[in-house]
């Protein structure tokens, strides 16, 4: 992994809490999203780490950088193996067909930034 897709993972990281910070402190709206996030992704029927899976998958075929760093990082805290992970991208892959893999790739990087850096940042 280059130095530079450490940067993009971190800046995402870094972009993401001062905008949770700012949007915590000055937005009700997102202050409801966050709640609705919370109970989204608690333990139901389902658990946590499937729904983080899921949305994993859905983060591959609508390119979302910032969702797969996010995901990728719930699912690996809430028990998902990183094999398990490997098949709900490749979930995202067969549904989104070709242009998934672009997001796939970023994924992999993510996946391997954590595997490195010992889960959690």
């Amino acid at each position: 992994m280059s130095s530079r897709d450490i940067e993009k993972i971190e800046k995402i990281q870094s972009d993401r809490k001062a905008a949770n910070e700012f949007y915590s402190q000055n937005s009700e709206v997102y202050r409801s999203f966050v709640s609705m996030e919370r109970k989204t992704y608690s333990n139901g029927e389902l658990e946590k780490r499937y729904k983080e899976m899921i949305a994993i998958g859905i983060s591959i075929i609508i390119n979302c950088e910032s969702c797969l760093e996010w995901h990728i990082k719930e699912a690996l805290r809430s028990g998902a193996s990183e094999k398990q992970i490997i098949e709900a991208i490749e979930v995202g892959i067969e549904m989104g067909g070709g242009p998934a893999t672009v997001s796939a790739r970023f994924a992999m990087k993510v996946l391997e930034y954590y595997r490195q850096n010992t889960l959690m940042a």
